[in-house]
């Protein structure tokens, strides 16, 4: 049965376990319709249709979507977010050497290891989850109207459906990743696992909550070593002009921004998404209300941005971009990390979600890690009994230590 368009949902029953429970599949957020909106969470914004609607309009090359709506009887209770993105592994994986390591026997057995192994895996994904994001952002469920337990069955049958109809329209998708589920959603993470999905870790979550009630406590509450880092990295950034920039400065200044952002994203040592030029401007024309941009010109040149997303009580730390020949000199990305908390603050926020990467600079401004499970499975059972290796070639490795910036008395109240 070919795919229908995006006015018509594929339809399907659960398992037999959930016999009161379906789903609808759409491949459009305004073929979703009101039944997204009645199912999505009211406070995760990630989830809801005016940011969802932004990604879909400024894909990330490569990249499609669907959407999946969970109904009891006729009453929707639940979403899920479906990218499906071209994966070729070799592709994706970025040269060691290039980023200014030394060459040696064993860095480039690694390399070679992992160019032949991944240059093996190329296909449509079909992922459940949000590849621009770090965190529980791919689905939810109204646990008063469902429990954990089907709520599982339920998500793990629409995804098999999901991939089968797909088939049908001659997109074959040989894998299904589950992205980003706490690892305290255990009825989720038993029945993948007992599906025959691989559950894996990558780099946590670095998040930064924010018992403090001004930036001035904030650094008032690190040990004299960090506080003296971070007064010192504002010195080194004396002379840069740091501004929120407006929809038309955004606008005019996009090539530069993305040449940035570019550059950082080109060092990464595993990359999946390539972000559309348009993205960021269509954030602040969409979403001026949660989205911010802010730049850091030097003699009218842009050298730096962030930008941020307001997500209730959590401030995300977005894309970013700066320019690596001044970094070291003018401490560009140190005093964006600081930025960040400075408005995270000025705005309420009781936490700052930073991420994954650069994890040990993170945790020097006081982010914590949160690990989060992911889940694979290739539908070839063969191939999927080596899923786990194949995995550990294709992770991202970041030897860090991490760093405990505040007194023992704060650490111990933020760690508990």
């Amino acid at each position: 049965m070919l795919l229908p368009s995006c006015s018509a949902p594929v339809e399907r029953t659960a398992t037999a376990q959930t016999p009161s429970y379906r789903f609808s599949y759409f491949r459009s957020m305004d073929a979703a319709g009101a039944d997204w909106d009645a199912a999505a969470p009211p406070d995760d914004i990630f989830l809801q249709r005016r940011y969802l609607s932004v990604v879909e309009n400024t894909p990330p090359h490569g990249m499609r979507f669907g959407y999946l709506v969970f109904y009891c009887g006729e009453a929707p209770i639940g979403v899920a977010l479906c990218q499906i993105k071209y994966f070729k592994g070799d592709d994706n994986i970025n040269d060691l050497d290039s980023r200014g390591k030394e060459p040696c026997f064993f860095a480039g057995l690694t390399k070679w290891l992992k160019r032949r192994v991944a240059g093996k895996l190329a296909a449509d994904i079909l992922i459940c989850g949000n590849m621009l994001l770090t965190g529980e952002h791919g689905y939810w469920f109204d646990y008063n109207r469902i429990s954990p337990e089907n709520a599982a069955v339920l998500l793990e049958d629409a995804l098999e459906k999901v991939m089968q109809n797909h088939d049908r329209s001659g997109e074959r998708m040989p894998v299904i990743l589950l992205k980003d589920v706490a690892p305290a959603r255990r009825p989720h993470r038993q029945h993948f696992v007992q599906k025959g999905y691989v559950e894996f870790l990558i780099q946590p979550n670095m998040v930064l909550h924010l018992p403090f009630s001004t930036f001035d406590d904030y650094l008032g509450a690190m040990s004299t070593k960090y506080r003296t880092r971070a007064k010192r990295a504002f010195k080194k950034a004396v002379g840069i002009e740091k501004r929120e920039m407006t929809l038309l400065e955004i606008q005019q200044e996009l090539p530069r921004m993305y040449e940035l952002y570019r550059e950082i994203a080109n060092n990464a040592g595993f990359n999946m998404v390539d972000l559309n030029e348009h993205y960021l401007f269509a954030l602040k024309r969409d979403m001026p209300d949660h989205f911010r941009l802010f730049g850091y010109f030097l003699n009218g040149k842009l050298l730096a941005f962030f930008t941020t997303i307001q997500n209730g009580a959590e401030l995300e730390a977005h894309f970013l971009g700066y320019d690596k020949e001044h970094n070291h000199d003018l401490q560009l990305y140190l005093n964006i990390l600081y930025d960040i908390v400075r408005i995270a603050m000025e705005s309420g926020c009781r936490e700052v979600v930073f991420a994954r990467t650069a994890l040990e600079i993170k945790s020097s401004v006081g982010a914590v890690p949160h690990d989060l499970c992911c889940y694979l499975r290739h539908r070839n059972p063969l191939v999927n009994r080596f899923t786990g290796t194949l995995l550990d070639y294709l992770k991202p490795v970041e030897d860090w230590l991490p760093r405990h910036p505040f007194k023992s008395e704060v650490e111990e109240e933020l760690t508990t």
